[in-house]
C-alpha cells in the first residue's frame, strides 16, 4: 500500500469531502462535540479555498492504496512566503506515513510557486499536529496573522 499525492481542484468530490472531514474534525474538537452538516456548510463558506491554485496556491488531495485520505494546501502570502492550510489525514490513515509525505508535498508545492518558507497557524489543542510540525523541522515563530482559532505560529526555511 502506498501514498500518492497530486494537486487537485477544490471543487472535486474527493477534495470536497476531504475539506468537510478536516473541518467537521477541527471544529468538533473545538466545540468538544460533533459538528452538524449545516455547521460544515457555514464555516466552508466563502473561506478563500479558491486561493489554492496557482498562482496563488495549491491544493493536494493524498491517496492511500488509491483511496482519498489526505489533503492539504499552500497559499502564497507574499514573494517568499507561503502558508500551509487545511493539513489533514483522515483517522483511519494515520500512522502510515502520509502525514510526513504530505507536508514534504506541500513544501514542494510552496517552493514550485516560489516560496523560501513556509508558515502555518494552528491551536493549541491540536497536539497531533504541533508535532508533526516539530518533527518536521517547523519551529515557533512570531504571529503573523490573527484570528479567533489561531493560538501557535510556526516556519520553516524551505
Amino acid at each position: 500500500m502506498t501514498w500518492i499525492f497530486a494537486p487537485e481542484h477544490v471543487g472535486t468530490p474527493d477534495a470536497t469531502a476531504l475539506r468537510r472531514a478536516y473541518y467537521g474534525d477541527v471544529a468538533g474538537r473545538y466545540w468538544k462535540r460533533p459538528a452538524t452538516e449545516a455547521e460544515i456548510d457555514e464555516g466552508l463558506a466563502g473561506d478563500g479555498v479558491e486561493l489554492l491554485a496557482p498562482p496563488t496556491g495549491q491544493f493536494l488531495v493524498g491517496r492511500y492504496d488509491g483511496r482519498p485520505a489526505a489533503c492539504g494546501g499552500v497559499l502564497l502570502l507574499d514573494a517568499e512566503r507561503a502558508e500551509l492550510t487545511r493539513v489533514f489525514l483522515r483517522h483511519a490513515f494515520r500512522g502510515k506515513g502520509g502525514a510526513g509525505a504530505l507536508l514534504h508535498g506541500l513544501e514542494d508545492a510552496a517552493r514550485a510557486l516560489g516560496a523560501r518558507r513556509t508558515v502555518l497557524n494552528t491551536r493549541l489543542d491540536l497536539v497531533e499536529a504541533r508535532a508533526l510540525y516539530a518533527r518536521h523541522g517547523y519551529a515557533e515563530i512570531p504571529a503573523y496573522c490573527s484570528g479567533p482559532y489561531m493560538e501557535v505560529w510556526y516556519g520553516k526555511e524551505l
